[in-house]
């Protein structure tokens, strides 16, 4: 039985050789544990990113585990990361495992966050803890990590949920951003989440389109009004240094199948470190090796697998 529980791919060749990219999963729906593996080879192999993911991970069975919200090893990879990546959902990490991602927040380094991060904590256990700030319920620290990092908090499924899929449309007043070069067709299977007004003096890259089905080329949901889907903003954290924030309400293993999504997320990666003249819309986004998603929902991620199984 192997003790591994995380992954490390080194970056071969291309722009981001040099740079380090840490991928943070463990969300309950949205299959991060078979995304963030993906992205990351992407970002290795087509770009030379080297690329550390990390999982949420059952300390008694060594096997990933989705719904166990209180450990994901080697978040210290952080302390030296040029970019954090995170897909989490309703996390209560211990204090000495937050510490490195809330050092990470007051850094000033760039943080991209996908889907459910905007709702990436959430404080049950501890509600006193030095970091309980971060709840995405959090009144003072109003809409803790989500919505003051991010940009937004949780609010409410705006399509329906599983039933109705999502368009991404280009904000016209960001047709010629960096982030969206070569960025052209993005659809994805999850449903459009309902925002408020995003903090932070956001740029909104795309606008989501609710559809009526679940396919890519259904209508337009008629009389539905749009919402931002992906967006920029900076954060200045407690250390009193700007980062780069790059925030989307897609980014399911299933809305990944949307190369024009992987897309996106690579020219957000490069703009987050201040890489933007290293765009290349021709660049290769090509998934490595096989990628058949698991559809999103509650207890569907697969039972039973070891972190070696996505190397």
């Amino acid at each position: 039985m192997s003790d591994q529980q995380w992954l490390n791919f080194k970056g071969t060749k291309g722009p981001g050789l040099g740079k380090h990219i840490v991928l943070v999963g463990g969300d309950e729906e949205y299959r991060s544990e078979e995304a963030l593996p993906m992205m990351a080879k992407i970002l290795s192999m087509h770009h030379g990113f080297d690329c550390t993911v990390l999982f949420a991970i059952d300390p008694e069975t060594g096997e990933i585990d989705p719904e166990h919200q209180t450990n994901i090893p080697c978040l210290e990879a952080l302390d030296t990361a040029d970019l954090m990546l995170i897909f989490t959902r309703f996390r209560e990490l211990p204090d000495e495992q937050m510490k490195h991602i809330v050092d990470y927040i007051d850094s000033g380094r760039p943080i991209m966050g996908l889907r459910t991060a905007t709702h990436a904590f959430q404080y049950s256990r501890d509600t006193n803890g030095p970091y309980a700030k971060y709840d995405c319920e959090n009144k003072v620290f109003e809409g803790g990590f989500g919505r003051q990092v991010l940009g937004e908090t949780w609010v409410a499924h705006h399509g329906h949920h599983a039933f109705e899929s999502t368009r991404g449309l280009i904000n016209p007043a960001s047709t010629n951003h960096p982030i969206l070069k070569g960025v052209k067709d993005v659809w994805g299977t999850t449903d459009v989440y309902a925002v408020t007004e995003l903090t932070g003096d956001p740029q909104v890259l795309l606008d989501g389109q609710v559809l009526t089905g679940m396919n890519h080329d259904d209508d337009p949901k008629p009389d539905t009004v749009t919402m931002p889907v992906a967006w920029i903003k900076e954060y200045t954290g407690e250390a009193g240094k700007a980062s780069r924030v790059f925030c989307t309400t897609m980014g399911a293993a299933t809305d990944l199948l949307s190369a024009d999504l992987r897309r996106l997320l690579i020219n957000a990666a490069y703009w987050g470190m201040e890489m933007e003249d290293s765009i290349d819309s021709g660049s290769s986004v090509e998934v490595l090796g096989a990628y058949e998603p698991t559809k999103f929902g509650f207890g569907t991620h697969i039972k039973g697998l070891r972190v070696e199984d996505y190397a």
